[in-house]
């Protein structure tokens, strides 16, 4: 099958340069996956999906275009390359469009990241896998109803090539369980939830570990209240706490920064955090959620530290973006199957500090702990960003009650040089961080 699909993207890049492209790229995307949910202790839905498909992106002179199709047979691959072809020439001129420089490309032997789990659970297995997470929530003393438990898996394959003579190729498996229950009654309902993925099913946590978490969320929410507006310390908790760090990979993007819209687009060099922050990402780590062997221009990635010892050191720059600042890219393209590629990191990780969650909280005294956010709102321009959460009080270091509806803000940039990293950080997903203390923020309540 892998030599197939080879055959087929070098026949679909010659038949592309055949035609009157000047370059070209192809990629094929093949995923696998079955997902199975309950609820209330009975089978609610099976869903399996099989996917093949091909993306075609080709260039005459600064002109491009790109198409996708479902439909990989000779006949429509025919029509696919004229019409992506023709498309190309009606296109408005992009200086910056390109392939990746070829002195830039990975080289093989690729290394193995142990992204591929050969283990295929049936719906039977993960049936019950889902049945033991939810009865493991509706366990808890104070849960009353459910959410429903789900398990799932897949696999995928993508295989990339281009017209300068790049092919790589690489594979990957998920695996993810969760588990959502209720508490309490009526007027006085909460939700509680806990889901995990990996690359390899023997990576994730027991069911019933994940079912008892989501339950004991949901308990904990229990009598939650609104508070008034204040300015207090704020804490988020680790499980979320990367949220925060979403609107700093977007200041950073290449082409952020080219149409200067970015809040950071005059700090490449300075101090953003404390200096005893650094930030790093690694598209090389095992078992990585996201992890890869090159970026999505087949150029060459590496770990970097992104924010080291407080200073940013580095935009996030795709080929086009990098031409368009006079840069050279720093791997981070980013494509799916059709349109130009966009950018972004890889496993990024706010590497910890010293102070426990509850260090954190002593440390504070009284604030908000947040465990919950919904609704984030930024200016791109200015910083200036505001979500909407829920947590829990804190007094005299201590968890005091349950709250909600809240909504916290400031200016990023302010934030940022605020930031106290805790010590507690998980490797949950493919951006990680510890419980984030920020000294003073606007808390909107009642």
């Amino acid at each position: 099958m892998a030599a197939m699909s080879e055959a087929l993207l070098h026949d679909v890049i010659a038949a592309a340069l055949k035609a009157g492209a000047d370059a070209a790229e192809a990629v094929i995307a093949e995923r696998r996956s079955l997902s199975v949910s309950v609820r209330l202790d009975a089978l609610e839905e099976v869903e399996r999906e099989e996917a093949r498909d091909l993306g075609v992106r080709v260039f005459i002179g600064r002109q491009q275009a790109s198409v996708s199709a479902s439909d990989i047979s000779a006949d429509a691959r025919a029509k696919l390359v004229e019409r992506v072809v023709a498309m190309a020439r009606l296109a408005p001129e992009d200086r910056y469009a390109g392939l990746a420089p070829e002195d830039r490309l990975a080289k093989g032997p690729f290394p193995d990241l142990e992204l591929f789990d050969p283990t295929e659970p049936g719906a039977d297995a993960l049936e019950a896998e889902a049945r033991t997470a939810e009865a493991a929530a509706r366990a808890v003393d104070g849960v009353t109803n459910s959410d429903g438990g789900s398990a799932a898996w897949s696999a995928s394959t993508w295989l990339y090539a281009t017209s300068a003579g790049f092919l790589g190729r690489h594979q990957a498996s998920g695996f993810s369980l969760s588990a959502s229950a209720i508490a309490g009654e009526g007027s006085s309902m909460e939700r509680g939830g806990e889901g995990r993925s990996q690359r390899w099913r023997a990576d994730l946590p027991a069911a019933d570990v994940i079912g008892a978490e989501a339950g004991r969320r949901a308990v904990s929410r229990l009598g939650a209240r609104k508070i008034d507006s204040t300015t207090a310390p704020v804490i988020f908790e680790n499980r979320l706490a990367a949220s925060l760090l979403s609107p700093l990979i977007g200041a950073i993007s290449g082409p952020s920064i080219a149409r200067g819209t970015s809040f950071l687009k005059d700090r490449l060099g300075q101090a953003v955090f404390a200096d005893n922050i650094t930030l790093t990402e690694d598209p090389h780590r095992r078992r990585g959620l996201g992890s890869s062997p090159f970026d999505d221009e087949g150029v060459a990635n590496r770990r970097h530290a992104i924010i080291d010892k407080g200073v940013l050191t580095t935009w996030l720059l795709n080929s086009a973006s990098a031409r368009q600042l006079g840069l050279e890219t720093t791997g981070h393209a980013s494509r799916g199957l059709a349109g130009p590629p966009g950018v972004s990191p890889t496993n990024l990780t706010l590497e910890p500090g010293e102070r426990t969650l509850a260090g954190l909280m002593a440390d504070a005294q009284a604030g908000l702990l947040v465990t919950s956010m919904f609704g984030p709102s930024l200016n791109g321009n200015t910083g200036d960003w505001s979500v909407g959460v829920s947590g829990f009080w804190f007094e005299n270091g201590e968890i005091a009650y349950p709250v909600t509806e809240i909504t916290v803000a400031g200016n990023l940039i302010d934030i940022y040089r605020r930031i106290v990293v805790g010590s507690d950080l998980e490797l949950r997903g493919a951006a990680n961080a510890p419980s984030l203390l920020i000294d003073a923020l606007a808390i909107a309540g009642r």
